[in-house]
């Protein structure tokens, strides 16, 4: 069996701030995380029931049917359609996976899934729940007060954050939900108490059609078959057959709103928001007070962190021999023993489930996996021998019908922050990349292969260079100050048709002992300018953009080849694992 607390579909309602598409982003995420971990959760545990244990929404409460008003006017323009289709998304994360088994043939006769339990953001709290929001989400996923006889174990629902509004101070009006009469909210919490009434006579009848069902005999409760009068009170209420039962059914309290502890009551070891805050003694125990290790005692507007004394001592007695409790609304682990409450063992070990959902504030979801096991004999008696019984040692019966072990969900938020870490290492070292190709690319040091290119691409050092043997330069000075070049030095003939002579006074205008020429219209050699290629080769391209726009290019054709492959690789892993 498993038990999931707190899935708490993202909305709207959950980050009212956060802008698109980071709000997307979250959104698809966290229900592609819930998915992803019931289906594991179903392939390698097959249980044969899941039970949830409220609040499958998070705005459920706001997304009001037609007629009827809500009290935050942000939410007005969401209504039934939206629910429907956050319920639609709800079976899409979970119903779908578990139809899936169910068509596969896999324990079709005895899986089990139950979603029923209401929770304060599926509903509201107390005073403030609307009876038509509570109506619609009771016709889609079930009562939420009812008993189920799983594994020889009596799971008794309860639905208390209706139940809450039965005592609740409303300072508004300064009155009291269970005073009855006009005005009263005895129309929330009213259900709740009824099945509290006759919660032993409901427990008594489902386990004997248990009992009858596992020895093959007639599922449905036998009734009396003789005449009666149209007028006789048995005509609405019925008498009904039960079957005898002796053994020992433990009774199992799920509720989305934990029981009332003494304030400051520790919560052991696995509470992963606030640790214990002292080291356990030489016997393995824990403070059994430690307020930073608690859940704290206090309500707000819509929300209760546990239920009142008054409350809790009201469903421990009616229900009766209440072993364990399981709980949800903190998001975190808590696990407690209630020694003041009168139990079947003494005390009630109530474990709160923590949330399944990675957006709900805790770095490691998780859910409870429960083994039950309570076998009866052909005389419908319990099997274990009277040392274990509870009375005698509860812990050690607690230990042989129920073990229950809490499962970690991978800590998504650290997967996060890995794959920013991996992804700011890979774009620089692709940046560096880029930066080291493209500079060697343009400035190729001297003596490097030209491949086949006539003129050089890089230029030497002016030292280096000397001019020609057949070039020689002459100057006469004359009287008037100016100097007339000599042609004596010329080694071949002057066309008539030839441009003037480039001076080489100036060794800018040399290059590798060869004069430049002066046409302005010819800008490849200016000073410090580089040789431009044509346009058909990479290394000339780079020699005309900007080297800031070369090494942009050169980085984004690195992050397409590395990314291409590496993203396709990632989604085959995230589809198949």
């Amino acid at each position: 069996m498993v038990l999931i607390a707190d899935p708490q579909l993202v909305d709207p309602h959950t980050y009212p701030g956060r802008p698109w598409p980071l709000s997307t982003i979250t959104r698809h995420h966290t229900d592609y995380y819930m998915r992803k971990s019931f289906t594991i959760l179903q392939d390698f545990l097959d249980p044969k029931t899941v039970l949830f244990l409220g609040d499958l929404f998070d705005g459920g409460r706001e997304w009001l049917p037609p007629g009827v008003s809500g009290s935050d006017p942000r939410w007005s323009s969401y209504g039934e359609d939206y629910w429907v289709k956050e319920y639609e998304r709800f079976g899409n994360i979970f119903f779908n996976e578990w139809l899936r088994r169910a068509r596969e043939g896999q324990h079709v006769n005895h899986r089990k899934i139950l979603a029923g339990l209401p929770g304060n953001h599926d509903l509201g709290l107390g005073g403030g729940i609307k009876v038509p929001v509570r109506k619609r989400f009771n016709a889609y996923f079930g009562d939420g007060n009812r008993v189920d006889v799983i594994g020889n174990h009596t799971f008794v629902s309860l639905d208390t954050v209706s139940l809450s509004a039965k005592g609740q101070f409303d300072p508004a009006t300064g009155r009291q939900g269970a005073i009855g009469g006009e005005g009263s909210d005895r129309e929330i919490w009213g259900p709740a108490e009824e099945f509290l009434e006759g919660a032993k006579a409901e427990k008594s009848r489902v386990i004997g059609r248990a009992i009858r069902m596992q020895n093959n005999e007639l599922e449905n409760d036998l009734l009396f078959h003789h005449v009666l009068d149209i007028r006789d009170p048995e005509v609405r209420n019925p008498v009904h057959t039960t079957a005898s039962f002796d053994g020992h059914i433990p009774s199992v309290l799920l509720t989305h709103v934990p029981l009332y502890r003494v304030r400051d009551t520790a919560c052991g070891p696995l509470r992963e928001r606030s640790p214990p805050s002292t080291k356990p003694n030489p016997e393995g125990e824990y403070l059994e007070q430690d307020p930073q290790n608690a859940i704290r005692v206090e309500f707000g507007f819509q929300y209760q962190n546990v239920l009142t004394p008054e409350i809790s001592k009201e469903i421990i007695d009616k229900i009766g021999d209440v072993e364990f409790a399981f709980s949800g609304d903190d998001h975190d682990y808590c696990e407690v023993i209630h020694r003041g409450y009168e139990s079947h063992g003494g005390g009630i070990r109530e474990i709160t489930v923590k949330a399944f959902s990675w957006a709900m504030g805790v770095r490691r979801p998780g859910f409870q996996l429960l083994s039950l096991w309570n076998p009866l004999n052909e005389a419908d008696q319990t099997t274990f021998p009277t040392s274990g019984h509870p009375k005698s040692n509860p812990t050690k019966q607690h230990h042989q019908t129920i073990q229950s072990s809490l499962c970690l969900l991978p800590n998504q938020l650290s997967i996060f922050i890995r794959y920013i870490t991996f992804l700011v290492i890979t774009l620089f070292a692709l940046l560096i990349r880029a930066i080291r190709i493209t500079k060697e690319g343009v400035n190729l040091k001297p003596g490097t292969d030209t491949n086949g290119h006539i003129l050089p691409l890089t230029t030497k050092s002016i030292s280096d260079t000397s001019p020609p043997p057949n070039i020689s330069t002459q100057h006469q000075a004359q009287p008037n100050g100016f100097a007339v070049r000599s042609t004596a030095g010329r080694t071949r003939a002057t066309s008539p048709y030839s441009f003037p002579s480039t001076t080489t006074d100036d060794p800018k205008r040399i290059y590798n002992g060869t004069p430049l020429h002066d046409d302005p219209l010819d800008e490849r050699w200016g000073p410090g300018r580089e040789f431009e290629e044509d346009d058909d080769h990479p290394k000339r391209k780079r020699a005309i953009e900007s080297r800031l726009g070369s090494v942009g290019r050169e980085f984004r054709k690195s992050v397409l080849v590395v990314g291409v492959p590496v993203g396709a690789w990632w989604i085959y892993l995230a589809g198949r694992f």
